[in-house]
């Protein structure tokens, strides 16, 4: 069918199409997916993006704007702590998404939450905790709040047309389109936000550092500001992996990722481990669990319990050693395996002018002195309006007051009222806006201090016109402006850093430590349908007979010791890892550990070979039906971390034979169902490294031939070898005669 470009009005059919829908005459109307697309879910996305999810040059996303600004209008600013319903309800007529959604947005802005370094908002009560995922906050209906004193940095100019306001969702009230905030709070408190198509993920730094920076580059656009400042700070603390390149990355792209690690102390009399600081992207709950599963996995051995302490005092996660334990060795092996080291990836994307827009640090904050500079210029122009205003009250009201008999007696002798402000006008050559504030002067006021006030007064204004005046010409000064407002709030709000930094060079590197095994003798039994036991050479010279499954039977039976690492290879390609040290000593009355259960095989998997290995050097030999064998080198089941299930781990084309663990090269003696034999020496086939390989032909099969039995070669067993070897490959093999068998063949 043709592909239709333009719209087309059909007949309603029983299947009516995805693409289309009935238009009032009851037809159906054929639409491309495409303008679908466009017309129903592109103006979503924006809304999501521009009105939602991303945070502007302000440091805040809308949500945040419309609760901040609603408890700005409440007069929270001062005074005592109110219901956080009421604040939540009068929210509702700037952002009418629910109070539920208005209370969420306040309390991820409080104090109690813990989810900002300089929260906005004072609380009372529970307010959860950012760090807990159990610790929920109140109803809205229990707790209290106000604005904190810092707030009052975001609302400082917000009256005087520093920013721009427009209509709330229904035109009954104005609300700031962005705060006029007096430092860069973007970079401030951390902020995320996940948009349609794009997403917005902002770590917090300190308020000082922040500040000093945005005044070396106000003074120095080439600043270097990782001089000043230093590394992300987080409201939880913990320790930042400090590496030069990585904070460069991020700085100058606003992409990238830090790595945040917990703090702890070591309480030795109770021989526990308390974990007091945490990284801001993960939780109580996260950690406990994670280390919980190492536990029952048998990774970590060390532990004896882990609970949540944390109270009143703060967060505490309490980690019971067993005896002998070298507390800085296990957490060094937590880091490495739990959220107790935690990456924060940056995404410093953020709306500039409508426009979502990936910054680094130097970006942001020159975004952000640009958007400053034109709120003081705004405030400035303000300021001027109103004293040039002011001014030209008191130009009026000087004339006035150098005659204030004439004007009294222009008062008295006016008949009408409304005659006043004209005859002041004629009589003082004023204006009507002069004339109307003189005409309203009480009589009281017209006395000598009064008259010498209002003079000085004028003196005034014209040096702080002039002085407006000259701010709105110059950038240096409005500049000059900034710096000081920047180092006022440094100095007023600043804090010590909460995260500690600490240098990769620092930190020793430490492989996965692998945990002291208790190396002796032991011999593994592996049995046809999957049943393993580890027997000690004593409980085996005690033993009797093996218990076993009705039908199964020993397969294997190796000799070894208790540090080698074991390889499960099931029936459907698949090899699961482990070690002998995860196996109990048993004995032979026993029936074992059944491996598809131990190991978690997939459902309906059963198990063919077992290797036993010390290190990953030697081969595995796979033998097909076909006459193929693959011959894999053993570093391909290596890893780096400890994987237990690797996928492809033979070729599952042709049904196996026969699988072996060979540590050098050696002879094999093939058997096809027609009885004809070959001996293969491994050394004539190349080893790959790739596991699913399918192998190369051996031995040659004629008709509905397989190879059928497959069995290390011992010297001497046949009595004619070289009959069964071949000098090329592949090869048919030859029938056994009695000859080659010596006595063998007449004892059967």
């Amino acid at each position: 069918m043709a592909r239709k470009t333009k719209k087309e009005a059909v007949k309603p059919t029983k299947g009516i199409p995805q693409n289309a829908h009935i238009i009032g005459s009851g037809e159906v109307e054929q639409q491309l997916i495409t303008d679908t697309l466009r017309e129903n879910y592109m103006p979503y996305a924006m809304s999501v993006i521009m009105s939602r999810a991303i945070p502007e040059i302000d440091g805040f996303k809308p949500s945040h704007r419309k609760v901040l600004y609603t408890m700005y209008t409440m007069g929270l600013l001062k005074g005592g702590l109110i219901k956080s319903a009421r604040i939540a309800g009068e929210t509702m007529k700037l952002n009418p998404h629910g109070d539920a959604a208005n209370y969420d947005t306040m309390v991820r802005l409080s104090r109690g939450n813990e989810a900002l370094l300089h929260p906005f908002v004072e609380s009372k009560g529970n307010f959860g905790k950012a760090y807990s995922t159990d610790m929920e906050c109140a109803a809205s209906r229990y707790t209290e709040a106000k604005l904190a004193p810092i707030a009052a940095e975001l609302f400082a100019d917000i009256d005087k047309d520093a920013v721009d306001f427009v209509d709330n969702f229904d035109a009954t009230l104005k609300e700031p389109l962005l705060f006029p905030v007096t430092f860069p709070t973007i970079l401030v408190n951390n902020n995320l936000g996940i948009a349609v198509g794009m997403a917005s993920n902002i770590c917090s730094f300190n308020l000082e550092e922040v500040c000093e920076t945005t005044v070396a580059l106000l003074k120095d656009p080439d600043h270097d500001i990782l001089s000043t400042l230093k590394a992300p700070d987080f409201p939880g603390g913990g320790q930042l992996i400090y590496k030069r390149e990585d904070l460069e990355k991020i700085y100058d792209t606003g992409r990238g990722s830090v790595k945040v690690r917990s703090v702890y102390t070591y309480d030795k009399p109770n021989n526990c481990i308390d974990v007091t600081e945490i990284p801001y992207t993960t939780s109580i709950e996260a950690i406990i669990a994670k280390v919980t599963d190492l536990v029952k996995a048998g990774k970590v051995k060390e532990i004896n319990d882990i609970r949540n302490e944390t109270d009143l005092s703060g967060l505490k996660i309490t980690i019971d050693l067993k005896r002998g334990t070298d507390p800085d060795k296990l957490m060094n092996k937590l880091f490495a395996s739990t959220p107790l080291e935690d990456s924060f990836g940056c995404n410093f994307n953020v709306l500039v002018g409508g426009v979502p827009m990936v910054m680094g640090v130097r970006g942001l904050l020159d975004e952000w002195i640009a958007f400053r500079m034109e709120c003081v210029r705004r405030r400035t122009y303000y300021d001027l309006t109103k004293a040039r205003d002011k001014l030209h009250l008191m130009n009026g009201l000087e004339k006035i007051l150098l005659d204030i008999d004439r004007a009294i007696e222009i008062v008295r002798e006016t008949e009408e009222e409304a005659e006043v402000v004209p005859n002041l006008m004629i009589g003082f050559g004023i204006d009507q806006i002069q004339a109307e504030y003189v005409a309203e002067i009480k009589l009281r006021h017209l006395n000598r201090e009064y008259i010498i006030k209002r003079l000085a007064d004028v003196a005034e204004l014209e040096k702080l016109v002039a002085d407006l005046e000259d701010t709105l010409k110059s950038k240096a000064r409005i500049r000059r402006i900034i710096i000081e407002e920047l180092q006022a709030v440094a100095k007023k709000y600043g804090q010590p850093r909460r995260t500690q930094l600490i240098y990769a060079t620092d930190i020793v590197e430490e492989q996965e430590a692998e945990e002291e095994i208790n190396d002796y003798p032991c011999t593994f039994f592996f049995t046809k349908d999957g049943y393993f036991k580890k027997i000690t050479p004593q409980s085996l010279r005690m033993s009797g007979e093996h218990k076993l499954k009705d039908g199964d039977s020993i397969v294997q039976t190796v000799e070894a010791s208790n540090n080698r690492e074991l390889l499960f290879f099931g029936d459907k390609g698949n090899v699961y890892k482990s070690h002998a040290n995860d196996f109990k000593d048993t004995k032979a009355s026993v029936m074992g550990d059944y491996i598809p259960a131990k190991l978690s095989f997939d459902e309906g998997e059963g198990t063919r070979y077992m290797a036993v290995l010390t290190e990953y050097t030697g081969y595995m030999l796979f033998f097909y039906e076909n006459g193929k064998v693959a011959k894999v080198e053993m570093s391909a089941y290596a890893t780096k971390t400890n994987r237990r299930k690797l996928l492809a781990a033979y070729s599952d084309k042709s049904p196996l034979v026969a699988a072996y663990y060979v540590p050098q090269d050696s002879e094999f003696l093939l058997t096809s169902t027609s009885g004809r034999r070959l001996l293969l020496h491994t050394g004539a086939i190349a080893p790959k490294s790739t596991r699913n390989t399918i192998g190369v032909q051996v031995m040659t099969l004629k008709g509905k031939h397989l190879l059928k039995e497959v069995a290390p070669y011992v010297a001497g067993s046949l009595t004619k070898e070289s009959r069964y070897r071949t000098k090329s490959l592949p090869a048919a093999g030859a029938m056994p005669q009695a000859e080659d068998f010596g006595e063998q063949l007449t004892l059967l």
